[in-house]
């Protein structure tokens, strides 16, 4: 254990973070303090700006350092394409496939009955009227494959049945999986999405 209640709390903080327990936390902030100057004081610099400036997208509900993105922003992402996410991550992560040219919006979570999340705690009457007000012609459903994540794709194709083009992303076998890995679902889902070759 440290000697200081300031480098404790920092720990105790640190292991608060996701894949970080407090084995690895310790290391990080004795790694931290070893390298002050390289490291210690342009993290705390930046993690007080970001504190100061980070905020939610109005339009989309991206994180980023305006009340508009950069994203929503970008006039040649106005290609009639919303991309539906569950959560900023999963926005960040189409982003760093580079695949997707339009816009996102961030629902921020799906429908649980159990933990009382119904459409009003996530953003779907501002998706809804995002479609009407920018002329959205296609919406994508990228929406985690698990129970909840199916159930609140289902919940937006009832929602915007006949109003707009829907699509998901498709599910199945990963480019470089073997099936003897592959679980019953991820196998059945391959097979029902299955193309012509």
């Amino acid at each position: 254990m440290s000697n200081s209640n300031d480098i404790d709390r920092l720990i105790e903080i640190m292991a608060r973070l996701p894949g970080l327990g407090p084995r690895s936390a310790r290391r990080a902030v004795l790694t931290m303090i070893r390298k002050r100057a390289l490291l210690l004081g342009p993290l705390a610099e930046t993690m007080q700006t970001v504190a100061r400036t980070a905020r939610e997208c109005l339009t989309c509900g991206n994180i980023g350092t305006s009340e508009t993105c950069a994203i929503c922003r970008d006039e040649r992402r106005a290609t009639g394409e919303l991309c539906v996410v569950e959560d900023v991550s999963d926005l960040w992560a189409m982003e760093r496939a580079g695949v997707f040219k339009g816009r996102y919006h961030v629902i921020g979570g799906t429908l649980s009955a159990l933990d009382g999340i119904g459409p009003e705690e996530l953003s779907l009457p501002r998706l809804k009227d995002r479609i009407e007000a920018e002329g959205i012609t296609e919406v994508i459903l990228a929406l985690n494959a698990t129970v909840e994540g199916l159930t609140t794709a289902h919940y937006i194709a009832d929602m915007l049945e006949d109003s707009v083009r829907l699509s998901s992303l498709a599910q199945g076998v990963p480019i470089g999986g073997e099936l003897d890995y592959l679980d019953e679902g991820t196998i059945g889902a391959a097979l029902r999405a299955r193309k012509p070759l």
